[in-house]
């Protein structure tokens, strides 16, 4: 099952990332297979991702941004799985990771590279199989290309670009860069 999103961000590498409502909206017109949640609360979240799954598209759920949720206890997880019934989750909190994964979810490890070390964790990220993302996501996603492919180099897993994509360029710079996918909440960057 976790093979069938790595094949998801392979073959469609642009994820839309929806902030609001109206993003939302266009998200769904378009063909990006994966949204990231990036609003909501718990009163909410449950409709946005019933909108998404009934696209036909995968819905992972940033814990750290909707509302309600933004706790480092696993049962937020649990909420996302039993009530919601989203595809993922995407946190910064590794411990969410492990119990998402213990799940069956989706799972996206979020790491703001602001210096080096945001490297040094990346490179220490958590050995422990079922602590594993399948993913990690680094922003900003236009760091230069040697960043890139350093965190590549470091991490265990497959590594996507979020944060201030904004063109074409940006995108190509980070897939020729070794990245697996960038997410984006620029519109213009959906259609690419």
């Amino acid at each position: 099952m976790k093979n069938e999103f790595i094949e998801k961000l392979e073959n469609n590498p642009v994820i839309a990332a929806v902030k609001d409502d109206k993003g939302l909206e266009k998200a769904l017109t378009t063909e990006c297979e994966i949204i990231f949640i990036l609003y909501g609360d718990i009163c909410s979240i449950a409709n946005i991702v019933k909108k998404i799954k009934s696209a036909g598209k995968i819905a992972m759920v940033h814990m750290d941004l909707v509302a309600g949720l933004g706790t480092s206890k696993e049962v937020a997880v649990d909420y996302i799985k039993n009530n919601i019934g989203a595809d993922g989750i995407i946190t910064t909190k590794a411990s969410l990771i492990e119990r998402a994964n213990e799940l069956g979810l989706y799972t996206v490890l979020r790491y703001f590279v602001i210096d080096s070390m945001a490297l040094v964790n990346i490179e220490k990220q958590d050995k422990r199989k079922a602590a594993q993302p399948d993913v990690i996501e680094f922003l900003p996603g236009i760091i230069q290309p040697k960043i890139m492919k350093k965190i590549n180099g470091v991490s265990k897993v497959p590594v996507i670009a979020g944060g201030l994509i904004s063109d074409r360029e940006d995108v190509m710079n980070a897939l020729n860069n070794g990245v697996l996918a960038v997410s984006s909440t620029n519109e213009g960057v959906w259609e690419l």
